[in-house]
């Protein structure tokens, strides 16, 4: 029957090259390893590999066992880190609240990886319009919550994610497409179009627009592709992140100017309750969205 220090002998035979190196790596002596494979020969009847060969030279049998040897190591590799996971009670639910709507594009690959790294953790996005996303976390409703404007909250940590341009987005042809860059005045009188989201949570409304008293005609859709549909049909104008139309922009479907002459700066947030950071998984989650680019 073979054994699996048969199978790592005969890795460490195939990447040393010698019997001594092999033979150390395994932290046995040279007689004792080379009995290890003796044995496995006298076993199968054939050999393994060909004597007095520089290199060491294993034989179509030696092959075929080598390849094996490395799907067995894989599987105790996958093993041992499946029950470093569940050893660090990697098992539980991680509900996710967006408050952006045109986040998801660059958090599904994250969701992704995520999955595969952590497949006892159940993800779930928390669906519907939010009022008060960070306040899901406090009613454990919800156990991160991404968001664009940090209020702080006892019993809340936020986790800094990027740093993003909002442009605005007009159709071609548009008066104020001459314009090298907008400033607030720019927005009176134009329709605004935005996500059904409070003015709060809309950083041209809450940086810009609001401070210098300017309240202009508003018109709501859920969809970013709609929003983009509508500018371009001179229904109005928008401010969106430049990472969540920089496909529409590629295209030359809207045309985009910089809001203010340095332009309107943002940063994602993540926000978990402050304990939830105890878990390697939750660890491991951040890290993952804080490495995001969405360019």
């Amino acid at each position: 029957m073979t054994e699996i220090r048969q199978l790592q002998a005969l890795i460490a035979l195939k990447e040393t090259g010698t019997v001594s190196k092999a033979a150390a790596r395994l932290h046995l002596s040279q007689p004792a390893f080379s009995h290890l494979l003796a044995r496995w020969e006298e076993d199968l009847g054939t050999r393994l590999f060909e004597r007095k060969t520089r290199p060491l030279r294993l034989s179509a049998v030696g092959e075929r066992w080598l390849a094996a040897a490395y799907e067995v190591e894989a599987v105790l590799q996958g093993t041992r880190a499946e029950v470093t996971r569940l050893k660090s009670g990697a098992v539980g639910e991680l509900r996710i609240a967006v408050e952006c709507h045109s986040c998801f594009d660059w958090l599904m690959p994250s969701m992704d990886s995520f999955r595969e790294a952590w497949p006892l953790v159940e993800l779930d996005l928390v669906s519907g319009f939010q009022p008060d996303p960070v306040g899901l976390l406090s009613e454990n409703r919800a156990d991160v919550v991404i968001v664009s404007a940090v209020h702080e909250r006892k019993g809340i940590t936020f986790h800094k994610l990027f740093s993003y341009e909002v442009l605005a987005l007009l159709a071609h042809g548009h008066p104020l497409a001459s314009k090298a860059f907008l400033r607030a005045q720019d927005f009176a009188g134009e329709t605004l179009i935005t996500y059904p989201i409070p003015d709060s949570r809309i950083d041209v409304v809450r940086e810009v627009l609001g401070p210098a008293g300017i309240a202009p005609p508003r018109r709501a859709t859920e969809l970013t592709v709609a929003i983009l549909q509508l500018v371009a049909s001179r229904r109005g104008i928008a401010a969106m992140p430049g990472w969540a139309v920089e496909p529409y922009l590629a295209r030359a479907y809207v045309a985009a100017r910089r809001i203010g002459p340095r332009g309107l700066k943002a940063t994602l947030h993540l926000a978990t309750r402050a304990s939830a950071t105890d878990h390697l998984y939750m660890q491991d989650f951040i890290a993952r969205l804080q490495a995001v680019d969405p360019g």
